[in-house]
């Protein structure tokens, strides 16, 4: 999962076609959660639910940039930390249903993984090419359009999964792609949740009172790129 996913700016982007591609690509990747989540249980795929972390760690971004962008630290913060919460969560159930899938021995179906795939790859592909011509723009605006982007790859993998699962007859390939996408996204929701926590502790004493204050600059970004 890519970390640049991950990231929310100081301050909100205001233009209505900015605004309009986010919440387009915010229903296209909620809607291949959704989707590869059931294909995955369906098709007995853990690379496809781990592939789902990815689409649903690019829809809680663009939430945040469409949602909480423009409030104080402290609301982006505590965003940041409940996403990256369940970011790991979600990880760590991809990798013990993994680890059951290898006990069990029983094989992913490479065709409805690979065709599920397959879709997930054109719905990244359409967004990245959405939102390419804002990859100039200011941070916020490179970071989901590199997210977009890197994301396309994390499909290919499992398209190539499948390949292997289909080739090899065993549910290796599956497993092992499964395996390292949920690793990335559990390093990755720790990470957020770091620096999230930090942000947090940024905001209370930056005000003598102890209550959180307003922006003050500070952004997830540069850190996690």
């Amino acid at each position: 999962m890519s970390a640049s996913c991950c990231a929310h700016e100081s301050k909100p982007t205001v233009s209505p076609q900015w605004r309009r591609a986010l919440w387009i690509a915010l229903a296209v990747n909620m809607g291949m959660f959704a989707a590869e989540m059931v294909g995955g249980a369906a098709a007995g795929s853990r690379a496809l639910f781990a592939d789902a972390l990815d689409f649903f760690g690019d829809a809680a971004n663009y939430a945040i940039s469409l949602g909480v962008a423009g409030l104080a630290l402290a609301w982006r913060a505590r965003a940041a930390l409940l996403k990256g919460a369940t970011l790991v969560l979600l990880g760590l159930w991809v990798l013990g249903s993994s680890v059951w899938a290898a006990l069990a021995g029983s094989a992913p179906q490479p065709v409805a993984m690979g065709a599920i795939g397959t879709a997930a790859l054109a719905a990244n592909i359409g967004v990245a090419l959405m939102l390419y011509r804002f990859r100039e723009g200011d941070a916020n605006m490179r970071s989901v359009w590199i997210c977009s982007r890197n994301d396309a790859i994390g499909n290919v993998a499992v398209v190539a999964a499948a390949l292997g699962v289909f080739g090899t007859g065993t549910a290796w390939p599956d497993l092992v792609v499964a395996a390292i996408m949920a690793s990335l996204g559990i390093s990755g929701g720790w990470r957020i949740a770091q620096l999230a926590r930090a942000e947090l502790a940024s905001a209370r004493f930056s005000r003598p009172d102890g209550r959180a204050s307003g922006d003050n600059g500070v952004s997830l970004a540069p850190e996690l790129r």
